[in-house]
C-alpha cells in the first residue's frame, strides 16, 4: 500500500470511528470545548477521552514501545483533521499527550514513563502547565518561583505562583518550573518539576473571563512537594527541558485548531450571504484576506512539523504564533462586522454565540503564550541574529 493509500484508509477509519462514537451521550461534545470554550462538559469530556483511547487514537503520534500507533506526521495530520471536521470537542488531554508525553519519552526516566504515560494514554490522569507567572508571562527567564531541597528526604518544597493555568481545576497534575539555586537569574538555575496537586500546599483560584467561563486559574504553592524521583532532568536543566516542551506544544494539535479556525471562518461566510454583508467589498475583501491567512498558517504549520522531532525549536516556528494569534484576533474582528448589530444583542441562536466568543477569547490571543512584543522580540534575536533588545537585570 502506498503512503497515500494508507493515508486515505486512515482517513476513512477515523472518520468512520467518529462518526460511530461522537453520538449519543457524547453528541452535546460536538465543536465544544475549544478556545474560551475550554471548561465546558468537563466530566463527559474526560470520559470521552476514555473513549478514544478505547479506539486507540490518544497519542496516536507516540511509538508502539509507549503504547502508539506510531503514526507518521502526514498520518497524525490526517487524523487531526478528521478529528476537526467531526467536530471533535477541546482535547481534556492535550496537554498530557503532546507536551508532557513527548517531553518524558525524550528526557524521562524509565521510571517517570512506567508511571505516567499509562494515564495519559488511557485518558485516566490529566495535566497542566504551570510556567507563567504575575511577573514573567512571556519572559520565562523572570520566573520567581522557588523550589528548595529538603535534605531528610531529597525532595523540592515548591513556594511562589503560577496564572493563567487552563484547566488546572479539572487536572490531577501539574508541571512546573522554578528555581533551584538560590541567586540565579534569567535561564540559570531552573528545575522542571512534576507535582500532584491534590496535596497540602497547592491551592487553586479559577479567574472569571469576560466571555464567562472560568477555564484559567491561578495556582499557589505553599512548600507544595514535588518528589525527588519527579525531577525531569537535572536540577539546573529546567530552561532546556522547558524549551524543548514548547517546541512539542507546536506539534500536530497545531492542524486541530486549524480546523476550528476553518469552521469559524465558514460560519462568518455563511452568515454573510444571509444578511448580505457579502455583498460589501470591504468584507469581501477581508474574507478573502482571512481564507488567504489560513492556508499560509497550514503551510507553514507543516515546515514546523517537518522539521527538528526533538522538541528543538527551529527557525520555521518562530513565527508561527505570532501569525496565528494575529490572523484569529482580526476573524474576531472580522465576525463582529459581519454581525453587524447583531453582534451586541444576547439570544439562543448558537452561531452568534459563537462569534462573540470568539471575538471576545481572541483578544487574549496576542497576549497569552507570548506577547505580540516578545514575539518579535524572538523573531528578531533567535531568527534573525539581530542584537538583543536591552534588558534590566532580575533581582
Amino acid at each position: 500500500m502506498s503512503e497515500a493509500e494508507g493515508i486515505k484508509a486512515l482517513r476513512t477509519e477515523a472518520a468512520q470511528w467518529l462518526a460511530e462514537h461522537l453520538t449519543g451521550k457524547y453528541a452535546p461534545l460536538r465543536h465544544r470545548g475549544g478556545s474560551g470554550d475550554g471548561d465546558a462538559f468537563p466530566e463527559l469530556r474526560k470520559e470521552w477521552e476514555r473513549e478514544l483511547a478505547s479506539g486507540r487514537w490518544t497519542c496516536p503520534g507516540w511509538p508502539p514501545e509507549h503504547g502508539g500507533r506510531g503514526l507518521s506526521i502526514a498520518e497524525q495530520v490526517a487524523f487531526q483533521e478528521e478529528y476537526g471536521l467531526a467536530g471533535g470537542p477541546g482535547r481534556m488531554g492535550h496537554i498530557g499527550e503532546g507536551l508532557v508525553g513527548p517531553t518524558l519519552i525524550a528526557f524521562g526516566t524509565d521510571d517517570q514513563k512506567s508511571r505516567f504515560l499509562p494515564g495519559i494514554l488511557n485518558g485516566t490522569e490529566f495535566w497542566c502547565q504551570g510556567y507563567s507567572e504575575p511577573s514573567a508571562g512571556s519572559d520565562l527567564g523572570n520566573i520567581k518561583t522557588r523550589a528548595r531541597l529538603d535534605p531528610a528526604t531529597g525532595d523540592w518544597l515548591v513556594t511562589g505562583q503560577k496564572v493563567w493555568t487552563s484547566l488546572a481545576h479539572l487536572s490531577d497534575w501539574i508541571f512546573v518550573l522554578a528555581r533551584c539555586e538560590e541567586g540565579s537569574v534569567g535561564r540559570n538555575g531552573l528545575i522542571f518539576l512534576l507535582i500532584k496537586i491534590d496535596q497540602p500546599g497547592v491551592e487553586i483560584r479559577p479567574i472569571r473571563q469576560i466571555g464567562g467561563g472560568a477555564e484559567f486559574n491561578e495556582v499557589f504553592f505553599a512548600d507544595a512537594r514535588a518528589h525527588a524521583r519527579d525531577v525531569v532532568g537535572q536540577p539546573g536543566d529546567g530552561w532546556r527541558i522547558a524549551m524543548a516542551l514548547l517546541g512539542f506544544e507546536r506539534g500536530i494539535s497545531t492542524l486541530g485548531q486549524q480546523m476550528s479556525f476553518a469552521q469559524e471562518l465558514d460560519l462568518i461566510i455563511e452568515i454573510a450571504k444571509e444578511n448580505g454583508t457579502a455583498l460589501r467589498p470591504a468584507i469581501r475583501h477581508r474574507i478573502a484576506r482571512a481564507w488567504i491567512g489560513l492556508r499560509a498558517m497550514r503551510y507553514l504549520a507543516m515546515r514546523v512539523l517537518s522539521t527538528d522531532p526533538d522538541g528543538d525549536v527551529q527557525r520555521e516556528g518562530l513565527s508561527y504564533k505570532y501569525h496565528w494569534s494575529n490572523w484569529h484576533r482580526d476573524l474576531g474582528k472580522l465576525a463582529m462586522d459581519v454581525l453587524g448589530p447583531e453582534a451586541n444583542i444576547i439570544s439562543d441562536d448558537w452561531r452568534r454565540e459563537r462569534l462573540q466568543q470568539l471575538f471576545l477569547f481572541s483578544r487574549a490571543d496576542t497576549i497569552y503564550g507570548g506577547t505580540n512584543e516578545i514575539q518579535l522580540n524572538i523573531l528578531a534575536e533567535q531568527g534573525l541574529g539581530m542584537p538583543r533588545e536591552p534588558r534590566g537585570t532580575s533581582k
